[in-house]
């Protein structure tokens, strides 16, 4: 297959900061300043996936005409205006997404019903880089916490027109302070990694857009109920539209993870997003692609270099992108509640693990290294990480030796064997048996997934550790993985690894 033809590099700053703009190209913003009012609770998951939906929903590679009437629907912000000293380009294209909470389009019916109370603030809670590769054959995705440390350059107060010097505060209120033009000044400092383009959008379109595609399927292999969204999905399979797709990534209360299970929730929907998009063929449709387009953009601001002509490059492109294609990760977290006097408390990076993350964008790499394609079936996936399954291996039989091979094949799947195996009160067991206390379910049914023609067996008071009895009918242990990616900051994790039915 021929090589995808490659969208223009980025053009060099100009003397007064920014791509220089093609002549007839320039477009004052047609929205007055924002308020800088601060926002006190964070529902940035949502606006994440609907500003990367705009990079896919561009991938399409739709023609000309169709996207030049589009294109008039984008406001504008000069978002590199007088910017100096900015870091070195490197290959690929970096593009900040940051989300604001527009709600104008959404009826109070659906307010009530969705949880959407409240007036939208204007102000941002979503931070996001997404690294296009040159050769436009992968994305990269970093999450950039609202609350992480972050002290800005020199600026003005874009309100009281203050001049302030650098300070410390949470990377969300750059914005409040001194809108686009502060939020990359300080994302570009902190990260070292130079932005080509910026996109600013809202949640207003969010469930339009959803619907328009027809839906997204999510899968759960638990229950996933908070009362503080009205999400209350059983396990299995779903094709979530709008305002249930809103749920999804707006919900926190589902566990003791908040938004670290948000985030996790948050990167199976942008796979399973990207998977719809571009597999189902409803974006080859120009009236399809238009309706689409039309539900985000009426809600984006992008800087004045990001027009037509990119979006039909990077489309163009991008014509055999996959959730293969797309990799997720949030900046390795070095101090969690790290107080500052003025400020609060904050989330602090850790310095050389997310020194990795932004040296693989600056040099156009992926934040993983690719795993060799697994030979056999594809892994069984479970409810529970083996790594935190505790497992005792006993021999049922009169075979010498059963008990260790078990051990050691059940070790090499993941799980935590004792190492030291021991024969079992019966030596006469026919079927293996996976005896387990109820309290710990969940893990027994991992376990049990990776011993074929097993039977699970209830113990009450056993404990946490499981206890596997090899019987004369045991033949293997199969490859098991986790259903969820981690929960921890900086795991890479690949879009066809969370989305259903995928490898």
């Amino acid at each position: 297959m021929p090589t995808p033809p490659r969208s223009p590099r980025v053009p060099a700053a100009s003397p007064g900061g920014g791509p220089e703009p093609r002549p007839g190209t320039t477009r004052p913003s047609r929205r007055p300043p924002r308020p800088p009012v601060r926002r006190k609770r964070p529902r940035w998951a949502m606006r994440a996936v609907t500003a990367l939906s705009v990079v896919v929903l561009a991938s399409a590679g739709i023609g000309h005409a169709v996207l030049s009437s589009l294109d008039a629907d984008i406001s504008r912000v000069d978002a590199f205006k007088d910017m100096k000293n900015r870091p070195r380009a490197g290959d690929g294209m970096n593009i900040l997404l940051v989300g604001t909470d527009g709600r104008d389009r959404i009826s109070e019916e659906e307010r009530q019903k969705y949880r959407l109370g409240g007036a939208p603030c204007h102000c941002t809670d979503t931070v996001m880089i997404v690294h296009i590769s040159e050769d436009r054959e992968r994305a990269s995705v970093v999450s950039l916490p609202r609350d992480s440390y972050a002290e800005t350059p020199d600026h003005t107060d874009r309100t009281s027109g203050e001049r302030h010097e650098g300070h410390p505060l949470k990377l969300n209120a750059a914005y409040a302070e001194g809108g686009p033009q502060l939020t990359i000044r300080t994302v570009e400092n902190m990260t070292r990694v130079k932005i080509d383009h910026y996109l600013e959008v809202d949640f207003t379109s969010f469930m339009k857009t959803v619907d328009v595609l027809g839906g997204v399927e999510i899968c759960t292999v638990e229950p996933l109920k908070d009362g503080h969204t009205g999400l209350d999905l059983p396990a299995g399979t779903h094709r979530l539209m709008g305002g249930q797709a809103l749920q999804y990534v707006r919900a926190r209360h589902l566990d003791g993870a908040s938004d670290l299970s948000r985030m996790k929730r948050q990167q199976r929907f942008l796979a399973a997003l990207i998977d719809r998009a571009t597999s189902s063929g409803l974006l080859l449709n120009p009236l399809k692609f238009r309706d689409v387009t039309q539900a985000v953009l009426g809600s984006v601001r992008a800087d004045t270099g990001f027009g037509t002509d990119e979006l039909l490059a990077l489309g163009r492109a991008m014509r055999n992108f996959s959730p293969s294609s797309s990799e997720f990760t949030t900046v390795p977290i070095g101090q969690m509640g790290h107080d500052v006097k003025g400020v609060g408390s904050t989330l602090k990076w850790d310095p050389a693990e997310s020194e990795r993350i932004f040296d693989a964008l600056r040099e156009d790499r992926r934040l993983a290294a690719p795993e060799p394609k697994p030979e056999g079936p594809a892994p069984v996936r479970v409810p529970v990480d083996p790594k935190q399954v505790r497992v005792q291996v006993e021999n049922g039989t009169r075979t010498p030796g059963l008990g260790k091979r078990v051990d050691d094949a059940l070790a090499a799947a993941g799980f935590r064997t004792t190492r030291v195996p021991r024969n079992a009160v019966d030596r006469a067991v026919e079927r293996t048996v996976v005896a387990f206390d109820p309290r710990w379910d969940r893990s027994a049914k991992s376990l049990a997934a990776a011993l074929p023609g097993s039977e699970l067996r209830p113990v009450e008071g056993q404990g946490p550790t499981l206890k596997v009895i090899a019987g004369a009918g045991f033949e293997k242990v199969v490859k098991v993985r986790p259903a969820d990616p981690p929960q921890e900051s900086g795991t890479v994790v690949r879009g066809d690894e969370v989305v259903c039915g995928k490898r």
